[in-house]
């Protein structure tokens, strides 16, 4: 009887060893199996094919809620759908699953800009760029720039435009803010060189040609004026920047 008992309870002490074993492995499996199919909803994502991308991220999100690369990748699709409220939840989730994930909150704050929630764009971008371990800091100095452009507040924005350009002199992004800084300060000369050398670095960039044009034309360079807003124009095709592109050529053409 007595070593019946013994028996009986080494058995038991043997399977709770196993159990959780088994659930161990289980649950690698199981992270391995979601990261397989994230990283098909990225390469979907990079393709452009975002209904798929959300549609293969969405089913690893029922395996693995808790990867915050999967929910960075979620947000990164809801936002190119244009969905910035559903972007913000999961880059929300990705930085609280993993505070230490700059790029992660370097989207939520491009997801606040979406919405128009400056406050809450510069208090991400702030800490992104205070982030020593992130590799590309001109990239949350020009989101800076651009959020203080947006808010009107031209001197702070100049300052982190040209921080951004202090670590990165041809980051063209930065170029082209303090371009449209210096626009809107009156500076059409200095607006003129930016700008001018943004397209040299980037020459397919349609907007870029479009606020070009914009400064040739308040430049009174009519002719240069014309033909940026025409490179723009056929650059962006049947899109708002088309449209928007096509309505300067005409405008100007009328007093012209």
């Amino acid at each position: 009887m007595k070593r019946s008992f013994v028996f009986f309870i080494c058995i038991m002490m043997s399977g709770l060893v196993l159990f959780p074993a088994c659930s161990q492995k289980a649950s690698i499996q199981n992270r391995q199996q979601a990261e397989a199919i994230r990283e098909l909803g990225e390469a979907y994502m990079a393709e452009g094919n975002y209904t798929m991308a959300l549609r293969e991220l969405l089913r690893a999100q029922k395996i693995n809620p808790r990867d915050p690369y999967l929910q960075n990748s979620l947000g990164l699709a809801y936002m190119a759908r244009g969905r910035h409220p559903s972007a913000v939840e999961h880059f929300q989730r990705a930085v609280e699953l993993n505070p230490n994930y700059s790029p992660a909150r370097n989207n939520l704050g491009s997801a606040y800009v979406a919405l128009g929630e400056w406050d809450k764009a510069i208090e991400c971008f702030e800490e992104v760029k205070d982030d020593l371990l992130y590799a590309t800091p001109y990239y949350p100095l020009s989101n800076l720039g651009y959020v203080y452009y947006r808010k009107g507040e031209y001197e702070t924005a100049r300052r982190y435009y040209n921080q951004a350009l202090e670590m990165e002199r041809n980051f063209p992004r930065a170029l082209h803010g303090v371009g449209l800084v210096e626009l809107a300060t009156g500076n059409t000369k200095e607006a003129i060189r930016r700008l001018e050398k943004a397209i040299e670095i980037v020459p397919s960039a349609a907007e870029i040609h479009l606020d070009l044009g914009r400064a040739y034309e308040q430049n009174h360079e009519y002719s240069k004026a014309l033909n940026t807003y025409e490179k723009a124009a056929a650059m962006a095709g049947d899109s708002r920047l088309g449209d928007e592109a096509e309505e300067a050529i005409n405008a100007l053409r009328s007093k012209w």
